[in-house]
């Protein structure tokens, strides 16, 4: 995700929401400027979690969502946020 994404809860705001659909995962803040995310689960799952994160939370102004769909790895076991 771009836009103003950092600095408003954004990160907080996604694993909350991907928590309440069931899936797992990891978010974290790029050096520049962007949001980047891991999710697996169902799809009908992470197509909800895409449309709410075109959104964010109050104070973001999403700009931009690439999505780009990869064989999961199973490696995750709850919704994290990477440092």
């Amino acid at each position: 995700m771009s836009g103003r994404v950092q600095g408003v809860g954004y990160r907080a705001f996604t694993v909350r929401t991907a928590t309440e659909r069931g899936l797992v995962g990891r978010v974290r803040n790029c050096d520049d400027g962007r949001v980047e995310l891991e999710a697996e689960g169902p799809k009908d799952r992470i197509v909800s979690l895409i449309e709410a994160l075109r959104t964010g939370p109050p104070a973001s102004r999403v700009s931009d969502v690439r999505v780009e769909w990869v064989p999961a790895t199973g490696r995750q076991t709850d919704f994290t946020i990477s440092y």
